[in-house]
């Protein structure tokens, strides 16, 4: 458990770093542009739908649609952020491992069919999860730690498997991912941490790339280990 609070550690110290930060603008810029554009569709195509003879209602149903469209772009947020910053998840990746492995020992980019597949699993992923968490307000005493939960097991499985697909196969990297269970649903639990709060969720891309590729080696390095004591 020691070693996942220091990769936890430094992975907080590199997301601040000046290629973290690029990142980080570019998807928020490119995020808040589509949730722009998804705003002014979503309201025409509304209002068109909105006809009735008294002013004052109209002006009070087109307030009524202003406030259910924020309410429901600010649930994509996430999303989209997720979405959007998968984009540039390799770039990062290299930077992550020019720091921890020697020249020629880092990963390999994953081919641009697999990244754009896996960035619109994360995003599917991070709606679902949040769309039932919206669900489980609706039960006050589970809610929060199901969330919690329900974050840490899927964010885990999803951005390990990405950190690993960049040295082996992906079924290898299933592989190792089922045999590492238990240790990756704990380091889940720093991603869900990101995730539930509210302003540090559009991180959660930046951080779960420098945590797994982190976690990655360490479990790596623990499996050869073991190999090697046979």
């Amino acid at each position: 458990m020691t070693f996942m609070f220091d990769a936890a550690l430094a992975s907080l110290r590199e997301i601040v770093s000046p290629p973290f930060r690029n990142v980080l603008f570019k998807s928020l810029g490119m995020t808040f542009l589509l949730l722009a554009l998804a705003w002014v569709g979503l309201d025409k195509l509304a209002l068109s739908y909105i006809s009735v003879d008294h002013s004052w209602l109209q002006l009070a149903l087109t307030y009524a649609t202003g406030v259910g469209l924020f309410v429901f772009l600010a649930f994509l947020i996430g999303p989209i952020s997720v979405l959007v910053a998968g984009l540039f998840l390799d770039d990062l990746a290299d930077v992550v491992e020019a720091d921890l492995y020697p020249p020629g020992e880092r990963g390999t980019a994953i081919p641009v069919s697999q990244a754009v597949m896996m960035g619109v699993k994360f995003a599917v992923v991070s709606a679902g999860v949040n769309f039932l968490a919206l669900l489980l307000l609706l039960l006050p005493g589970i809610n929060a730690v199901a969330f919690l939960l329900a974050n840490a097991y899927l964010l885990g499985r999803e951005y390990f498997l990405f950190a690993a697909t960049r040295f082996r196969s992906l079924e290898e990297a299933m592989e190792l991912r089922r045999r590492y269970a238990p240790q990756l649903f704990l380091a889940g639990l720093f991603m869900a941490a990101f995730v539930v709060t509210p302003g540090l969720n559009v991180l959660t891309p930046l951080f779960g790339v420098a945590f797994m590729a982190r976690i990655h080696k360490m479990l790596s390095a623990e499996r050869q280990a073991r190999w090697a004591g046979r």
